[in-house]
C-alpha cells in the first residue's frame, strides 16, 4: 500500500469532564473528510463497510442494539441520530468507557469529531499515568487514516493498511501521532516532561520498540 501523505486526526483535544456525576477524561479528535454527511455516516455505521476499513463487526446497529468488534470492544448503542451523531458504550477487558461520533457539514465536506470518555478509576488512571492520551488517541489516528484511505480509493485493503502500519513509514506515522497527542496533553495543562514521556511510551508500545 502506498501512503505518501498519511493523515489521521487533524485536531486533538485532551480535557477533563464529568459523566453521571463522576470525573472523567476525554480524548477528542476531529478531521474534515471530502464527502457528504450521508456517505460518511454510511462508512462508519454500515456493517460491511466498517469491516473494510476498521474491524469486522457483528450486532444490531440501531438504538438499543449491541455490537461486537472482532478482537476488540463491544457495547450498546445508546444514541443514534442519522447522519449527525451516535454514541455507544465501549466495553473492553471489563472496563467501560463511552464513544461519541458527531458529523457536521463543513464547506464541501463533513467534519467528523470523535470523543472517547474514560472514568478516572484506579485501573484507568494507572494506564493513563504510563501512556497518557496517546494510548487511546493513536488508535483513533490509525482509524481516521484508514477511513480516509477507504473513502478515497476503490481498492483499499484493510490488511494492507495493517501491514503498512508495521512498516517503517507506518511506525514514523505512529511516532508523529504520539508526539502530537503529547503536545495536546501539554496544552491541557500537563507538565511537559511528563506528557512527553507518556507520548514516548505510547509510541514504543504501538511500534513494538
Amino acid at each position: 500500500m502506498e501512503c505518501s501523505d498519511p493523515l489521521g486526526i487533524e485536531n486533538r483535544v485532551v480535557s477533563d469532564a464529568q459523566r453521571d456525576g463522576q470525573p472523567t477524561r476525554v480524548v477528542s479528535g476531529a478531521r474534515t473528510f471530502a464527502t457528504a454527511p450521508e456517505v460518511l455516516w454510511d462508512a462508519v455505521t454500515n456493517l460491511e463497510k466498517l469491516a473494510c476499513w476498521f474491524n469486522p463487526i457483528t450486532g444490531d446497529l440501531k438504538l438499543g442494539g449491541r455490537y461486537q468488534l472482532e478482537g476488540n470492544a463491544g457495547g450498546e448503542i445508546i444514541r443514534c441520530e442519522r447522519a449527525e451523531i451516535f454514541e455507544v458504550t465501549w466495553e473492553f477487558a471489563e472496563n467501560v468507557s463511552w464513544l461519541m461520533v458527531r458529523l457536521e457539514p463543513k464547506g464541501d465536506g463533513t467534519r467528523m469529531t470523535l470523543e472517547h470518555t474514560m472514568t478516572k478509576d484506579e485501573a484507568s488512571e494507572s494506564h493513563w499515568n504510563q501512556y497518557g492520551p496517546g494510548a487511546t488517541g493513536v488508535g483513533w489516528d490509525l482509524g481516521f487514516l484508514g477511513l480516509g484511505l477507504y473513502l478515497n480509493s476503490d481498492t483499499f485493503d484493510r490488511k494492507e493498511a495493517e501491514a503498512w502500519s508495521a512498516s517503517e513509514p507506518g511506525k514514523e506515522f505512529i511516532r508523529h501521532c504520539a508526539k502530537a497527542w503529547g503536545v495536546s496533553h501539554i496544552s491541557s495543562g500537563e507538565e511537559p516532561d511528563l506528557a512527553n514521556a507518556m507520548a514516548e511510551n505510547t509510541a514504543k508500545a504501538y511500534t513494538g520498540e
